[in-house]
Formats: C-alpha cells, structure tokens, sequence
C-alpha cells in the first residue's frame, strides 16, 4: 500500500514499515473514519502502539510511522470540524 501524506510525501508501506507497523496503520485508518473525538483516536493510537499485532507486544513509533499517524489525526480533527453540528 502507498500512503500520500497532506505534505505529498509518499510512503512505501511494503518497504518502510514493519508488519507489525503496517497493521497499527490498518487499524487507525478504520478507527479515523468511525471516532467521535480526537481524543478517541489518540487513546486508539496509544492501545494499537502498546498492544502491538499477534503478540508482537509493544512497537516503537518510528518516524516514519509518527508522521503517518499525525497525517490521520489531522484528517480526524478536519472530519469532525465539518461535521454537522460540530460549529
């Protein structure tokens, strides 16, 4: 998969990220499009980091995957800014 950030930097999941990585990626972008809150998705983010994926137990959020993270986070605090009712 290939992720285009806000900034235009493209990301080669298959090469830059670790599987363990790529499945935190996975889980937060079907969490961005369904919390209430920012709040929410960075109580998501911080339970995908520790929990980790298939055991793998707590990953260490790289750069690169920090900055993918960030990138979700502002797509979350735009969403809910234009959501109806929200301002």
């Amino acid at each position: 998969m290939r992720i285009t950030l806000s900034t235009g930097r493209q990301i080669d999941t298959q090469k830059d990220l670790s599987a363990e990585e790529r499945h935190i990626v996975q889980k937060l972008y079907a969490w961005a499009d369904v919390v209430d809150t920012v709040e929410a998705f960075e109580n998501k983010r911080k339970q995908a980091l520790q929990a980790g994926w298939n055991g793998s137990g707590q990953v260490i959020e790289r750069s690169v995957l920090r900055q993918i993270i960030d990138d979700l986070g502002k797509k979350v605090r735009t969403r809910l800014r234009h959501q109806p009712g929200s301002g």
